[in-house]
C-alpha cells in the first residue's frame, strides 16, 4: 500500500489556503513553501562572504578569501539535479531555461557532425525546443506522433535511423496530452542502427515519477526545474564527463572538458531553491532514512501510485460523459490507445467553445488553463471543435478535486 498522504502533502503548500482548486501543474506548477523560503533566504545571502569550515587538521581546505555564499548554492543546485536524475555533480550544466540550454547544446555539437551527417527530431516536443537542432545540419528527419492517439510510434525509427545519424532528441511525455513516448524501444532501434547520441527531455515525466539517467539510456537528459516546482532553472544531465571532450568551447574563458564549458550562468539566488525542490520531493511520502537520491526515488515511487490512481479516476470521469472529447484518447481515431499515461489531458465538450468551457470552471473555483494553438494538436483537430481546456494534476490534488471538476464539466455537456 503506498504511504503517500494527499492531506498532510497539502500543508506542504502555503497558498492552497486561498480557496481555489489548482488543476494547472502543467503550466503553473504550486510552490511549496520550503522552495519559497529555500530562494528568499539565498536571495538574501547570496552576496554575502561564505564564513569559513573551522580547521580539523594540517591538510584541512582552506576557503577562498572573498568567496560568495551564492558559489555554495549554484554547487548545491548541480548537486540537487544529480540526485534527480541519478548522476553526478561534475556532469550536470545549468542554465536559465530549457530552449537556451539546447540552443547551446546544438552549437557545441558541431564537432560530431560531418557534411553526411542527419540529426532525427520529434513532433511530440515543444517547437520551442526541437527548434535549436532543426538547423543543425542539412538532412533532418521527423518521427510523427499518431495524430488518433498522440502517442509516438517506435516502429518509425527503424526508417529514420541509419548510419548517418549523429543525434537523435525526444521528449519522453506530452506536456498536455499525458502521452508517454516509448522510451526504450525507441533507443533499442537507435542504438542497433547508430552511434548517435540521444538527447531526452524527461520535463513532463519528472514531476511524477522517479527518473534514472542509466535506466532511460539516453546520453544527455534535459529538465526544467520551474515545471516542477522550482526555480526557473534547468539543467542538462550528460551520460559522463568524457561526452564534453568531443564539444566545441562556449564559455571564452572555461576551455577544460567540463560542464562549465556549456554553462550559462544562472541566478545564484534561483539557484539556491534547487536543493530544497529536491528535499521537498523526496519528502512527500514516508521513505525512511538513506541518502537523498535513495528517499527521492521511493517518495516518487509512492506518489507515482497516488497519483497514477488519481489519473484513471480523472480519464474514466470525464471520458464517461457523452458531450466531453478528451484529445487522443476519446474517439474511433483513438481506439487502442494507451493507459501509461501522465495525469494531464486536454478535453473539449462538444458544442461548446473552450473559452466558455474554461470560464465556467474558472467561476466554480477551478484553475485550469485554454489549450494553446501548436502543431500537434492542431493536427490533432484541436481548432475544429472549438478549441480544449487543459489538465494537469499536481501532489496536492485528490479525488474531491476530480469529483468537482466532473460535475461543473457534466453542467456543461
Amino acid at each position: 500500500m503506498s504511504s503517500y498522504d494527499a492531506a498532510s502533502v497539502r500543508g506542504l503548500y502555503a497558498g492552497l489556503s486561498d480557496g481555489w482548486t489548482y488543476l494547472n501543474a502543467h503550466a503553473a506548477p504550486q510552490v511549496a513553501e520550503k522552495v519559497a523560503s529555500g530562494v528568499a533566504r539565498s536571495f538574501r545571502m547570496s552576496n554575502l562572504v561564505a564564513q569559513p569550515d573551522a580547521p580539523t587538521g594540517s591538510h584541512s581546505a582552506r576557503a577562498v578569501p572573498g568567496q560568495l555564499e551564492g558559489d555554495g548554492f549554484v554547487a548545491s543546485a548541480r548537486m540537487a539535479v544529480a540526485d534527480l536524475v541519478g548522476a553526478r555533480p561534475d556532469v550536470v550544466v545549468l542554465g536559465p531555461s530549457l530552449p537556451v540550454l539546447y540552443q547551446s547544446l546544438a552549437r557545441a555539437l558541431k564537432p560530431l557532425l560531418r557534411r553526411n551527417s542527419s540529426a532525427v527530431l520529434s513532433r511530440l516536443d515543444p517547437p520551442e525546443l526541437y527548434s535549436a537542432f532543426s538547423g543543425l545540419c542539412g538532412d533532418v528527419r521527423w518521427a510523427q506522433p499518431d495524430l488518433g492517439t498522440g502517442e509516438l510510434p517506435a516502429f518509425q525509427y527503424d526508417d529514420l535511423v541509419d548510419g548517418s545519424t549523429r543525434l537523435v532528441v525526444a521528449s519522453a511525455a506530452h506536456e498536455s496530452l499525458g502521452t508517454i513516448a516509448p522510451v526504450a524501444e525507441i533507443l533499442e532501434k537507435v542504438r542497433a542502427r547508430s552511434r548517435a547520441w540521444t538527447v531526452l527531455d524527461v520535463t513532463a515525466l519528472a514531476p511524477y515519477r522517479p527518473v534514472d539517467i542509466h535506466e532511460l539510456g539516453v546520453d544527455i537528459v534535459g529538465v526544467d526545474l520551474g515545471q516542477l516546482g522550482g526555480p526557473q532553472i534547468a539543467a542538462l544531465v550528460f551520460r559522463d564527463t568524457s561526452m564534453f571532450k568531443r564539444l566545441d568551447t562556449l564559455n571564452p574563458v572555461k576551455h577544460e572538458p567540463t560542464a562549465a564549458k556549456l554553462e550559462t550562468p544562472v541566478s545564484a539566488g534561483m539557484a539556491g531553491g534547487v536543493g530544497p525542490l529536491v528535499d521537498h520531493l523526496a519528502g512527500l511520502a514516508a521513505a525512511g532514512r538513506g541518502s537523498r537520491r535513495n528517499r527521492l526515488h521511493k517518495s516518487m515511487g509512492s506518489f507515482s501510485e497516488y497519483i497514477d490512481d488519481l489519473r484513471a479516476d480523472l480519464y474514466i470521469y470525464l471520458s464517461a460523459l457523452p458531450q466531453v472529447h478528451i484529445m487522443g484518447y476519446s474517439g474511433e481515431a483513438a481506439a487502442g490507445a494507451s493507459n501509461n499515461r501522465l495525469p494531464r489531458l486536454t478535453f473539449a465538450v462538444q458544442g461548446v467553445p473552450a473559452e466558455t468551457v474554461h470560464q465556467r470552471l474558472f467561476d466554480n473555483q477551478l484553475v485550469t488553463t485554454v489549450a494553446p494553438s501548436t502543431p500537434l494538436l492542431d493536427e490533432m483537430g484541436l481548432h475544429e471543435i472549438g478549441g480544449g481546456v487543459t489538465i494537469g494534476l499536481g501532489p496536492f490534488n485528490t479525488h474531491a478535486d476530480i469529483e468537482h471538476l466532473t460535475r461543473v464539466v457534466a453542467s456543461l455537456a
